[in-house]
């Protein structure tokens, strides 16, 4: 099956390119058939016609006979049919050269956009180096941004200032009234440790004072349980008399 050629531009000229695309022949085969131009779509082979034409001419030329006019018109007739035998050739040729020239230049068109590629896959990987700087530096920037707005949102620093010397005149304040009730505490513990010793002794006179008093009332009974004792002895001894 033979399909219309499309344009082929190569280096500032136009060539028309046919591509045959045959069932399932081998390439071999292919190459032969259009270099030997043995197969036609119709009409006989010209490398055939031609063969014919040149035999042809070299039976007339064998001829004893004067055949000179003859000779002449198959001499003829054998270059215009190898003129056209020839000039398919030359468009083979040219379509050859072009294609080739095509393919330098396909080569060259190649080898520019890998380059391009390559080019673009650096650019590619610098501007993502780039892209992540710029989420850092962006991230640094939303953080000083949040500690200016609440450096913003604090009190002057005069007001700072004053708030720390209102502060420190309390803390002195609860510091010395820390101190005079540590003072007046250890003052209270003296005084109860007194207390405790005044008691402590007052408690054991007290002890003392109780245990002379019984003491005392123990002679006194003593004595005047040894009164009585006399006083009855005393009155026997007036009645046996």
């Amino acid at each position: 099956m033979l399909g219309k050629g499309r344009k082929v531009s190569g280096r500032g000229e136009t060539v028309t390119a046919n591509y045959a695309f045959g069932p399932a022949e081998d390439d071999a085969i292919i190459k032969h058939r259009l270099l030997t131009r043995t197969t036609t779509t119709r009409g006989e082979p010209p490398l055939k016609k031609l063969q014919r034409k040149f035999t042809s001419f070299v039976l007339e030329v064998e001829k004893d006979e004067e055949n000179y006019n003859d000779c002449a018109k198959l001499s003829k007739a054998f270059l215009q049919e190898l003129s056209t035998f020839e000039i398919p050739l030359l468009k083979s040729k040219a379509v050859i050269d072009a294609n080739l020239r095509e393919k330098e230049n396909f080569n060259e068109l190649k080898d520019e956009i890998n380059r391009q590629i390559s080019l673009v896959q650096t650019d590619i990987e610098e501007l993502k180096k780039q892209l992540e700087e710029s989420k850092i530096e962006r991230q640094h920037k939303e953080e000083c941004e949040a500690i200016r707005k609440l450096i913003s949102a604090q009190p002057p620093r005069s007001e700072t200032q004053k708030s720390i010397i209102e502060i420190e005149k309390e803390i002195a304040a609860l510091e010395a009234e820390n101190t005079a009730g540590s003072r007046l505490l250890e003052l209270r513990k003296k005084q109860f440790a007194l207390l405790l010793h005044v008691v402590d002794e007052l408690q054991n006179t007290i002890e003392e004072d109780q245990k002379s008093l019984i003491e005392e009332m123990r002679m006194v009974t003593e004595e005047q349980k040894s009164g009585m004792e006399d006083a009855s002895g005393g009155s026997e001894a007036m009645a046996v008399d």
